[in-house]
C-alpha cells in the first residue's frame, strides 16, 4: 500500500511532465525523498526545515569527464559553502554503488542522491541537452526553499560551483 506523502509525490511528477515546466527562480522547490550514496532517506524539506540555503545540482553521469569537473569543483569549494552555512547535494540516475565509487575516487565531501527514473530531475524541469543527454543544471533554494538561481551549462562544469557560492555568499 503507497503512502499519502508518495500517492502526492508522484501526481506531482506527472503533472509536471504534463506541463513541461521548469523550475524558475522565485518559485519554491518541490519536496521529494530521494536515497542517498548509502541508501538513507533524504527528504529536501526536513533539510530546509534546518533553515540552511541549499545546492543541489543535477549532472549527468557519474565518473565522465565532465561531471567529474563539475563534482570536484563543488568539492574544491566545498568549505567556502560550509562557511556559508550551504548544504551541498549532487542528483543524478546513477546506482547506490556508482555514486559511492564515485564518492571515494575523487574524495567528495558531498551527499550524491539516487534518482531513479529522472523522477526528480522531471520534478525541477531539468531537460536532456540534444534530446539525449541529461541536463547539468545548478539550483540554489534560501533558507525557505525559494529558488535564488539557476545555472544551466552543459559546458562550463566550472561555473555551477561558481555561480552557486556566489549567490549562496550574496544571501547573508
Amino acid at each position: 500500500m503507497r503512502s499519502i506523502s508518495k500517492i502526492t509525490q508522484t501526481f506531482a511528477l506527472l503533472l509536471c511532465y504534463l506541463l513541461c515546466m521548469a523550475l524558475t527562480i522565485g518559485g519554491k522547490a518541490p519536496n521529494f525523498t530521494l536515497k542517498d550514496q548509502n541508501g538513507k532517506n533524504f527528504e529536501l524539506y526536513k533539510h530546509i526545515q534546518n533553515g540552511k540555503p541549499i545546492v543541489i545540482f543535477f549532472y549527468p553521469k557519474d565518473n565522465s569527464l565532465g561531471c567529474t569537473r563539475e563534482a570536484c569543483s563543488f568539492r574544491d569549494s566545498y568549505q567556502d559553502f560550509e562557511d556559508a552555512g550551504a548544504l551541498v547535494i549532487g542528483i543524478n540516475g546513477g546506482s547506490e554503488q556508482s555514486h559511492k565509487d564515485f564518492i571515494s575516487h575523487n574524495k567528495l565531501p558531498f551527499t550524491i542522491l539516487v534518482d531513479e527514473g529522472n523522477q526528480v530531475r522531471k520534478l525541477f524541469g531539468v531537460k536532456n541537452s540534444l534530446g539525449i543527454i541529461p541536463g547539468r543544471v545548478t539550483f540554489v533554494l534560501d533558507k525557505n526553499g525559494i529558488v535564488k538561481s539557476v545555472f544551466d551549462s552543459q559546458i562550463n562544469m566550472s561555473g555551477h560551483a561558481k555561480t552557486a557560492l556566489e549567490m549562496i555568499k550574496s544571501l547573508k
